[in-house]
């Protein structure tokens, strides 16, 4: 339902005025000025700053929107809606939030209108561009936004740069593979010079509330024995943006631009961060960097979560409550698990003797996909191709198939090429797949932010919804919203993902700061597929060469749970039949990969995570430790009956093995856990 309100636009200074949106709490407000001919706005949460003044505004072909402003009226009303989610994590999602229109008019009498959407823990906010007087313009190019985000002084980041464009193996950046850094100052330039590619993780230096420190997760970190430093202290901004379709490009944050504050007083704040828009080289040139928009027509939303605990940010589910359905789905997908040769084989694995191994592999442990990766065409062949997906059906067992995207965009050499970049060829393909009983393809190399390639993201989605075909995405970009916006998209790549563990020793020793990163920046705002929960002990076929994995088979396993994915790659390999456990190899086979509720329990960006998940009835709890020391926990699971005797997966602290035992819960639901460094624990009924 939605219900109007009245709201009165406030004088705050000679010929300024400003306007204020308050969440359904009431302890969340956005203020909107244009003090100066200027649009700002602030954020705050419970009174603490997590925004200082910030500038708002766009300049377009037809008009500067940047200077000159004044607010003319509002419009306030509250949404309350109800949705479900097949791929996310959470099913059922209630959406509360007070909406504000603010109209502004500039010098020239044109009109921009600004929307923001506020819930309890979110602002999300656009701008609405509308025809103009003589109901001109009826199109618009958008050169640049002065769109800024101003934190406190003292604001550390946890962000990922942007690299150059058409850099790197094959000219295929950026490719968003870059690594995390964490408690980083502001004024630390990128690495690259290029800003930072959403999502962005800030800890704001202020102290915690009562409120929120009396949740669930502020009880854990205080019964905690091991903290990491300082992690009781301060709030957090999670800074992203939702609902990119082909109507626009993706965005990102630029550098920390510092002296002086965006509204351009003086001391208003340390510095900010500003939209920026994709550079010109990327996608070897084609398209322009500037999105054209038809009118009337609105920009994508930009989204701030907050919250005095990590538990806002974790839990998020902004990127879907603003967006819709562009289309309805064709079949109903259905989630699962998929083995993959190449990730450990690689391309020498592209045959048909090696990709039956993998088939049965598949067929072992109930999964219900197996990856063909890149040149299937070239070593497997069509033909054969056709007869392997038979073979699969018959194993209980669905083909996925990867494309390359290319064309024209880089000089990525496997195949197959020229399918994906065209409607034509796109459409053949697809109807083949359809026919030979092919469920998803993984489409790879994309590499920008441009409106163009914009709109080779949604063509594909819409072309494979027509023959049933789910949808992964890698060497490309954060998705957007897609889960909602897009029935049959899975999930993208979009960090630097498991391949890296097996090509070098460095990237496995940063395997466990990775996924205890993602949690709560890269996959709380998107579904993330980092390709692989990897039961070898050694990168190599054999299990014996190479470089070892740097994390225990209970870390492998619980990462299946913090990493969030409705079809999530179980990177076994044949050998492990024989090898792994049957306790393990037990809980891979009924591991779920879909969430009715997520829960966050505790944790810090890079150093731990514990979270809880649910699925139906069943609750999985599973915890990751980046830290080289022990880590000591005590748990409030109250999602678990009182002195429940509950299955334990658990490193053993002395022989580091990994060992199924029993956990018990006292009166008050708690019980005390240990994370052995770079180790995991599982808990579950």
């Amino acid at each position: 339902m939605t219900m109007a309100l009245l709201l009165t636009v406030a004088p705050v200074a000679v010929g300024a005025r400003e306007a204020t949106v308050t969440s359904p709490d009431g302890k969340l407000q956005v203020t909107i000025n244009d003090e100066g001919g200027r649009a700002t706005y602030t954020i705050t949460l419970e009174g603490q700053p997590m925004l200082l003044p910030s500038a708002l505004g766009f300049k377009a072909d037809f008009g500067d929107f940047t200077q000159g402003l004044k607010i003319t009226d509002t419009k306030a009303e509250q949404t309350d809606k109800c949705y479900e989610m097949r791929q996310v994590k959470q099913s059922h999602i209630h959406y509360v939030a007070t909406l504000l229109t603010v109209n502004f008019e500039n010098s020239k009498q044109q009109q921009m209108s600004m929307e923001f959407s506020v819930s309890n823990n979110d602002v999300a906010f656009r701008y609405l561009i509308p025809r103009q007087k003589g109901d001109n313009p009826k199109s618009a190019v958008i050169l640049d936004e002065s769109t800024a985000f101003s934190l406190p002084e003292g604001t550390t980041t946890f962000l990922t740069p942007q690299s150059g464009e058409m850099v790197g193996w094959e000219r295929t950046k950026p490719s968003y593979e870059e690594e995390y850094k964490a408690d980083a100052p502001m004024t630390a330039r990128s690495q690259y010079g290029k800003g930072y590619t959403f999502p962005c993780l800030f800890k704001v230096q202020a102290p915690p509330t009562a409120s929120e420190g009396a949740s669930n997760a502020g009880k854990t970190r205080k019964k905690s024995n091991v903290a990491p430093s300082g992690a009781e202290e301060g709030a957090w901004v999670l800074i992203s943006e939702t609902g990119v379709s082909s109507a626009y490009c993706g965005s990102r944050l630029s550098d920390f631009q510092s002296n002086v504050a965006p509204s351009g007083a003086e001391g208003g704040a340390p510095g900010f961060y500003q939209i920026a828009y994709p550079m010109p080289g990327e996608n070897n040139g084609n398209g322009t960097s500037a999105p054209g928009i038809a009118l009337p027509g609105s920009t994508p939303w930009r989204t701030v979560t907050v919250g005095t605990t990590l538990k806002p940010i974790v839990e998020t589910t902004i990127a879907y409550d603003v967006v819709e359905p562009l289309y309805e789905p064709t079949i109903d997908y259905a989630s699962g698990r998929y083995t993959w040769s190449w990730l450990i084989w690689q391309d020498n694995s592209i045959n048909y003797a090696d990709q039956v191994k993998f088939i049965d592999l598949a067929s072992a442990m109930g999964f219900e996909l197996c990856l063909v990766d890149n040149w299937w065409d070239e070593r497997i062949g069509r033909d054969r191709i056709a007869e392997l997906s038979r073979y699969a059906q018959s194993k209980g067992v669905s083909l996925m198939l990867w494309y390359n995207s290319n064309g024209h965009e880089n000089n990525a050499p496997q195949t197959p090429r020229n399918c994906m970049n065209n409607s034509i060829a796109r459409d053949r393909e697809m109807a083949w797949m359809q026919s030979i009983g092919v469920k998803g393809i993984k489409v790879d190399f994309f590499g920008g932010d441009k409106q163009e390639t914009m709109r080779l993201y949604e063509d594909i989605l819409f072309d494979a919804n027509r023959y049933g075909l789910q949808c992964i995405f890698h060497g490309c970009t954060l998705p957007r919203g897609w889960e909602r916006m897009y029935p049959n998209y899975v999930a993208s790549e979009a960090v630097l993902a498991s391949e890296n563990v097996f090509f070098n020793e460095g990237a496995a020793i940063r395997e466990p700061f990775d996924l205890t990163m993602h949690p709560f920046c890269r996959n709380a705002t998107a579904t993330m597929d980092w390709g692989g929960i990897i039961m070898n002990k050694y990168m190599s076929p054999d299990n014996k060469s190479r470089h070892p994995r740097h994390t225990t088979d209970i870390f492998e396993m619980a990462s299946g749970i913090t990493m969030q994915t409705a079809i999530q790659c179980v990177a076994m390999q044949p050998n492990n039949l024989q090898e792994l456990p049957q306790f393990e190899m037990d809980w891979l086979r009924q591991m779920p990969t879909t969430w009715d509720e997520t829960r966050f329990l505790c944790g810090y960006p890079g150093q731990y995570v514990v979270l809880a998940r649910r699925h139906g009835d069943d609750w999985y709890v599973a915890g990751l430790n980046a830290q080289k020391e022990p880590l000591k926990l005590t748990l409030t699971l109250d999602m678990f009956p009182a002195k429940a005797q509950l299955k334990y997966y658990v490193d053993d602290p002395k022989t580091g093995q990994p060992v199924l035992t029993t956990l018990k819960l006292d009166k008050k639901q708690q019980a005390r856990v240990e994370i052995q460094p770079n180790g995991g624990i599982i808990v579950q009924q």
